[in-house]
């Protein structure tokens, strides 16, 4: 008998949170029985529905408009009218609740597409993955390592079609910075730098102290989902959300997902062993307005059809306007910066440089290599490659560029950043078990506290800082709750697999 062979049935008490008491349809299918779902021939239309659909949601949604989109979820419905949307595809069902949604539709759809805010990325993707739906998921993956841990398992167990949005996976770019990097067209690599001209929202700011009312379309509750309950404020949504600890992960979650996944493929980085951040002034509740991040990866062995050697590599990332210093051999006034940011790998025989998404890969010394071609070239969207893999069966499955078994421990990388950036007062390189999610070397004594506002004020021209800080608390405990989020009742994640 399999592990997960009893199901395990959730009332819509227990599921949606309120008070209604009827049983909801919405089961916890077991692994076996869904393993065989999905599989279409390829003429055969998707059946999906979106969650998040007011912005890149609908981008999302407008590449996937020769399949069937049956049902729409959002928060807040101001976005989704006057050509949004809503009008686009007026046949679908509206929501504004994930939950209802799959407990009235589930028998309908075959794949979800997630395009929340960050905290709630995991929560959505993880249950439609156990009702045995297909799932393409907004980048970042998930708000923490644990979820996306949790999304690289659940995937895993129930055998279904996944990928992450970080489209530039399935661009050239990509393909031809990692073939080279196999080529040893560069040599062995130590270190490596990249950078995003991003924030383009605010980040570095105190919190309100006062909230302002609800807009009469938004669904402030289900924004907040399984965050700590906070009055809502304009500054928060919409779309500034990405620079507010509790619901995204500033610039590095942003745009490392773009930028450093080229790294993380052409490198074969798996979990780091080491972190350190810094930054700008670290706030307890938005992001810093700069920060910078170095990860040491240890040794790994490449494949031995590859001319590659992979020895230690510390990869080093800025942002907020902070970028790496260019070079010996740099072109006189050409620009690092290739569509919102850019990597420089430090090669023992020469550099690579590429754009973000890997784009316009260039190596500093003029030459033009001609490396082997190995990976596999996608013709459609990146939306519609996940559409092929959602309609082939499980045993036969081409996984998509950034499938879960990929995006899932890339995820752990970058989130892990943010992780380094907001333990920062630790004053220490802080080692790191992947295999276990957890650092190493924090002390039972030691402690962390946050500024809550700075307190800047002018008196008579001069500047002062006043600032309020967070009482101390174990950095062990402050740190677990980074890694693992203890969530607001009743929102609940399913249990990791073994």
């Amino acid at each position: 008998m399999e592990k997960n062979s009893n199901k395990k049935s959730v009332t819509r008490r227990t599921f949606l949170g309120t008070t209604a008491a009827a049983a909801a349809g919405f089961t916890i299918v077991p692994r076996h029985v869904v393993a065989g779902l999905g599989h279409k021939a390829p003429s055969d239309k998707l059946n999906i529905v979106g969650v998040g659909v007011g912005g890149m949601g609908f981008a999302n949604l407008k590449n996937l408009e020769s399949e069937n989109i049956i049902g729409l979820c959002d928060v807040d419905w101001k976005y989704t009218g006057g050509n949004g949307v809503f009008d686009r595809f007026p046949k679908a069902k509206k929501y504004k609740d994930w939950r209802k949604m799959y407990d009235e539709m589930g028998k309908d759809f075959d794949a979800v597409v997630v395009a929340t805010a960050d905290h709630t990325h995991a929560i959505v993707a993880a249950h439609a993955i156990t009702m045995g739906k297909h799932v393409y998921v907004q980048k970042p993956l998930t708000h923490s390592v644990y979820e996306s841990r949790l999304l690289t398992k659940l995937a895993k167990e129930y055998k279904v079609a996944t990928s992450m949005g970080n489209q530039g996976s399935s661009g050239e770019g990509v393909n031809l910075t990692t073939e080279w990097l196999a080529n040893g067209e560069i040599g062995e690599v130590t270190k490596v730098e990249a950078f995003t001209d991003r924030p383009i929202w605010p980040q570095g700011l105190n919190t309100p102290e006062q909230g302002h009312w609800v807009p009469d379309t938004l669904d402030w509750d289900l924004f907040i989902g399984p965050a700590k309950m906070r009055p809502f404020n304009q500054i928060y949504h919409p779309w500034n959300w990405r620079g507010w600890w509790d619901y995204g992960t500033g610039a590095l979650g942003d745009m490392a997902c773009h930028i450093l996944h080229p790294v993380f493929v052409g490198l074969e980085l798996g979990y780091p062993i080491h972190a350190q951040g810094n930054s700008s002034l670290l706030l307890q509740d938005c992001a810093p307005v700069s920060q910078s991040v170095k990860l040491t990866f240890p040794e790994r062995k490449a494949a031995k059809k590859l001319k590659m050697k992979l020895p230690q590599v510390d990869v080093h990332w800025y942002d907020g306007g902070i970028k790496p210093m260019l070079p010996d051999a740099w072109p006189d006034g050409k620009n690092p910066n290739d569509r919102g940011g850019g990597v420089i790998f430090h090669g023992t025989k020469d550099k690579l440089i590429c754009g973000c998404y890997g784009v316009n890969p260039w190596l500093i010394s003029g030459r033009v290599p001609d490396a082997p071609k190995f990976r596999r070239r996608i013709e459609t969207s990146h939306e519609m490659d996940w559409v092929r893999a959602c309609k082939e069966s499980a045993e036969n499955r081409v996984p998509t560029a950034s499938d879960f078994s990929e995006a899932g421990p890339f995820n752990e990388m970058v989130v892990m950043g943010v992780l380094a950036v907001r333990l920062q007062s630790l004053n220490k390189v802080l080692d790191w078990d992947g295999e276990n999610m957890q650092f190493t070397n924090l002390t039972g004594d030691e402690t962390i506290k946050t500024v809550i506002k700075d307190g800047f004020e002018i008196h008579d021209g001069h500047p002062t800082f006043k600032k309020t800080w967070t009482d101390p608390i174990p950095a062990k405990d402050f740190a677990n709750e980074l890694i693992k989020h203890t969530y607001r009742k009743p929102w609940s994640l399913p249990d990791m697999p073994a």
